[in-house]
């Protein structure tokens, strides 16, 4: 005889009631308000010295972010091993809208194909929001050497084989990617002086100390402009806009040099749809501002800004863009 007691019926309708409240649960779950965005202070990272240009730009970017957003901008300086510790800090952060990046060409197109390793995936660890400028490189000498066009370097350089130094913000920058081009496409000899970011190396050029810059436009040009240092040329395929007057390198006797710096915003990996659509919505309109158009064109910038998806391929191609350059001049850092 079974003396057990007999097991209750299970309701037949059971699981489809605990079905539909385990979705309806997690529909009310999903139908939450997304915190409201920026409830406290942002963080950009800024990977290279102060009062360089990615120092410079970045802070006009961050007030007019503070302005739409009604939250201060933190700028968090993180200069040091070409960009790469900005870059690797601003990838482990959490993907909130918290911590963004002012990036620059160096971080993404130009390391990659100079450090056999980086600490940062740069096409896979970052959500891009949008270019913010573009402009080309400047080269400079001291009013004082006898050099007037880029046909008067190269003459000097061979004359004075390895006794001209070029100074740069360090490996990773245009500026040693422009005077390693420069030294490949032309021939000529000159010795690397690296510094810890662009204006301490001006310094040294004002100084005497060296004789040559392919500096950021930002960095340079006011100097120029007060006379007190000379631009002989820029960087980019054509003449620009802001400097007519200013013939460019490859129609100085060096066919075929070409460099564009830029400059950007991203976040982590993983940012959310929403935020990045709303923050590049305010990038767009920030830089329709005349008072932005002003303040970068007086620093020889182009205010430039591209879609999300528009600006990640953009780095993709640029990155592939360098590869092949690098590689064909056998440029690698110091």
């Amino acid at each position: 005889m079974d003396c057990r007691k007999p097991r209750r019926p299970f309701p037949v309708g059971a699981p489809l009631v605990l079905l539909c409240a385990l979705a309806l649960g997690a529909g009310s779950a999903a139908a939450q308000p997304v915190p409201a965005w920026p409830s406290k202070p942002i963080r950009m990272v800024i990977a290279f010295s102060p009062g360089g240009t990615s120092d410079t730009l970045g802070r006009i970017l961050g007030q007019k972010i503070t302005e739409a957003f009604g939250q201060p901008v933190v700028i968090d300086s993180r200069p040091g091993a070409s960009g790469m510790i900005g870059a690797d800090i601003t990838a482990r952060a959490a993907p909130d809208g918290y911590t963004l990046m002012h990036a620059y060409i160096g971080q993404f197109s130009v390391n990659p194909s100079l450090f056999a390793k980086l600490p940062y995936d740069p096409m896979r660890d970052f959500t891009p929001v949008s270019l913010v400028a573009t402009a080309p490189q400047l080269v400079v000498v001291p009013p004082e050497l006898p050099v007037k066009s880029i046909r008067d370097l190269i003459a000097l350089a061979r004359e004075k084989p390895g006794q001209l130094n070029f100074g740069s913000g360090g490996a990773g920058t245009l500026s040693f990617v422009g005077g390693e081009l420069f030294q490949t496409l032309t021939g000529v000899k000159m010795v690397h002086v690296s510094y810890k970011g662009t204006v301490l190396a001006q310094n040294d050029l004002l100084a005497g100390r060296v004789q040559v810059m392919f500096s950021d436009m930002p960095t340079s040009l006011p100097q120029a402009n007060a006379g007190k240092l000379r631009g002989i040329a820029v960087t980019s395929l054509k003449r620009s806009a802001l400097l007519p007057s200013l013939p460019t390198v490859a129609e100085s006797g060096v066919p075929g040099y070409e460099l564009l710096a830029w400059w950007g915003l991203v976040g982590p990996r993983g940012l959310p749809e929403p935020l990045v659509t709303r923050l590049h919505t305010e990038l767009v309109r920030i830089h329709a501002l005349p008072d932005i158009r002003e303040r970068y064109e007086a620093l020889g910038v182009e205010p430039t800004t591209n879609t999300p998806a528009q600006f990640a391929a953009f780095m993709r191609e640029d990155a592939a863009r360098f590869a092949k350059l690098l590689k064909a001049a056998g440029v690698k850092a110091d």
